[in-house]
């Protein structure tokens, strides 16, 4: 079901400055992202967005925690 939700991420040079969008639409991860941040329920983006569908919403919630899945090596100080 993973890979099924990241294959909505779509990523093009010309398309909103190359960061990750919704199958091919002009509504960036980060758009998503920072309305559920800001409290923002999925049933009031599906109403404001009316061609998106719910597992955008979690694709884009997908991508997010794989994105940030990833081991952070600090730097050393001197």
């Amino acid at each position: 079901m993973k890979t099924e939700l990241l294959q909505r991420i779509t990523i093009e040079p010309g398309k909103c400055g190359g960061r990750p969008c919704i199958r091919g639409m002009r509504i960036r991860v980060q758009d998503i992202l920072d309305m559920l941040a800001a409290g923002t329920s999925q049933e009031e983006i599906l109403h404001d967005y009316p061609y998106l569908e719910r597992d955008d919403i979690r694709a884009a919630m997908t991508y997010a925690a794989a994105y940030l899945n990833h081991t952070i090596v600090p730097a050393q100080t001197r």
